[in-house]
């Protein structure tokens, strides 16, 4: 099997970009920390509680905002870097300043309105069921992921990028055939224009029954083959084919739940020692935070780990489906450079940070089937 391999200098970048990224990130975690333990510890969680005399969900609404706001405003300067000057020095981004500012006005404002809403049910739960109240709180967000899950693509992506169907009529119908061999419906293929904010390519399966819908990032559509778009597509149909969106929400609702307990744990040890009033107190959110963010940090690895599993069956798939390994490899390759991702990530950094198999994994694959194949 002939191989394109990835560009050398884009490597180069790819890793100086992959290290700014993380250090960034253990900044962000160690800002947030301090600025979640300092409010609880130094009396201003309780302060706050005390200006706000309010009914009590009306009382979490408000510390709820003024605890993110300030959050956010502190965190400001880095995000300013992490998510616009960084992306436009190293070619991954294009957007204007203007537009930028817009997409994160949105993104803040939907942040809020969803973050006040499952805030304010978890303290409801709290108040009224102090004993069960994990186990409520669980189910409530669970339900909501898998609303979000499916619904999202389809009704908070249009808010960022303009979607229409997509022109190639030839490569259409080639992946409503697609679609059609691998057994799932799709009502048609779009395209969303990434060009006009990013550099970045992606493809997704987005909605569900009667909405669901092929969509792919005109990035795609400009540097890439059929052949590799049809790879691409038949990945994407693999994970649905496996069910994997179901398993992810499976798993992950499993460690939500022992998430949520031991919340529960911590905030009945801290009410006398923190002199809370109670477990349900607004004044404990920062602690309920950081148990949550705590937990999810540690598990990240088991989470990435289920991830890369699920994304090998996913290769596998697409590489039985479309019996094209070239075009698999090629566009491995040019998916790499195009997002300016490691090929070779050390092992710990690929156990900690990596939802997807490395792109050298993923090639051997490709290589294995051929051999197979050839057999």
């Amino acid at each position: 099997m002939s191989e394109q391999a990835v560009d050398p200098q884009r490597q180069a970048q790819a890793r100086e970009y992959t290290r700014l990224t993380r250090r960034l990130l253990y900044l962000e975690l160690a800002l947030g920390s301090a600025f979640l333990l300092i409010v609880l510890l130094s009396g201003l969680s309780s302060g706050l509680r005390n200006l706000l005399a309010f009914p009590q969900s009306a009382m979490v609404a408000l510390y709820f905002l003024i605890l993110t706001l300030s959050y956010t405003i502190i965190l400001a300067p880095l995000s300013v870097y992490r998510s616009f000057i960084l992306p436009h020095r190293y070619g991954l981004s294009h957007q204007s300043r203007r537009s930028w500012l817009a997409d994160e006005a949105k993104e803040m404002g939907l942040g809020l309105a969803l973050g006040t809403g499952l805030v304010v049910v978890i303290y409801l739960f709290l108040q009224a069921f102090p004993q069960t109240w994990w186990l409520l709180a669980f189910a409530f967000v669970a339900l909501l992921s898998v609303v979000m899950t499916r619904l999202a693509p389809v009704l908070i992506l249009p808010l960022f990028f303009k979607l229409e169907p997509i022109k190639d009529t030839e490569l259409r119908q080639k992946l409503l055939g697609l679609a059609e061999r691998c057994q799932t419906k799709v009502k048609d293929v779009f395209q969303i224009d990434f060009s006009s904010k990013m550099s970045a390519g992606n493809a997704m399966l987005m909605g569900w029954g009667n909405t669901r819908r092929i969509a792919i990032s005109d990035t795609l559509l400009v540097h890439y083959t059929p052949e590799e778009i049809e790879v691409i597509m038949a990945h994407e149909l693999g994970h649905q084919r496996h069910k994997d969106i179901a398993r992810l929400i499976v798993a992950q609702s499993a460690l939500m739940l022992l998430g949520f307990y031991l919340v529960n744990l911590t905030l009945n040890w801290a009410v006398p020692r923190l002199e809370l009033d109670g477990i349900s107190d607004v004044a404990a959110l920062p602690l309920l935070a950081l148990v949550l963010a705590a937990f999810a940090l540690v598990l990240a690895p088991l989470v990435n780990a289920y991830s890369r599993r699920l994304e090998e069956a996913a290769d596998n798939y697409a590489l039985a489906t479309t019996d094209n390994p070239e075009a698999f490899a090629t566009m491995l390759t040019k998916l790499t450079d195009q997002n300016l991702t490691e090929s070779e990530p050390g092992r710990w950094a690929e156990i900690l940070f990596h939802d997807h198999p490395p792109y050298y994994k993923r090639m051997e694959l490709a290589r294995r089937y051929r051999r197979e194949g050839q057999l």
